[in-house]
């Protein structure tokens, strides 16, 4: 690969690794939170406005002659509201499974594409940044991304992988509270 062209693919290649990485984190942001608000089945909406209703004309009978009335209809809420509990622990069971599922193959795919990442650019370097921008920590960045024997720090994928990692959970958290903040 000549210079240039190697060049031009480190050029690249850090924002693409940081896109790819902000992907997954945004991804399993998303999925943890729909696992945590869950969804709204038809049938336990319609439930809920059954049993409502129900409490509301049993509440709407006070006079003594519609007692027996009353009392029947708030045992027939309550036991819908006990159909409607056993409804949504057998959902919720099905959900999580398949949250979890999906979270964990999620987390086998993030730890896959890593070991990629880190196979495909060990040795060569991500990014090429001014030694004046870096200066601390330069040889820190440069971990197994070659000698820099200029001016120019060498990236290598290790601690760009890191780096890529806290700044995506970090931005993952800033949309999450800000999400939290608008609802």
């Amino acid at each position: 690969m000549t210079p240039e062209r190697h060049q031009a693919s480190s050029d690249i290649a850090a924002p693409l690794i940081f896109f790819f990485i902000l992907a997954l984190h945004l991804l399993t942001q998303f999925l943890g939170h729909i696992k945590k608000r869950g969804s709204q089945n038809i049938e336990l909406i319609k439930l809920r406005q059954e049993i409502k209703q129900l409490l509301k004309e049993a509440s709407s009978l006070l006079v003594p002659s519609t007692f027996a009335k009353a009392a029947k209809l708030r045992r027939v809420a309550a036991e819908k509201e006990k159909e409607l509990l056993r409804i949504q622990k057998s959902q919720e069971k099905d959900k999580l499974w398949a949250f979890d599922f999906y979270l964990g193959s999620l987390q086998i795919v993030k730890t896959c594409a890593y070991f990629g990442l880190i196979w495909w650019f060990w040795g060569v370097p991500v990014a090429v940044i001014s030694r004046q921008l870096l200066d601390p920590f330069g040889r820190l960045l440069s971990w197994k991304a070659g000698d820099s024997t200029s001016n120019q720090i060498k990236v290598g994928i290790i601690p760009w992988l890191i780096l890529t990692s806290r700044v995506s959970t970090f931005l993952c958290q800033k949309v999450s509270s800000a999400g939290h903040q608008k609802s």
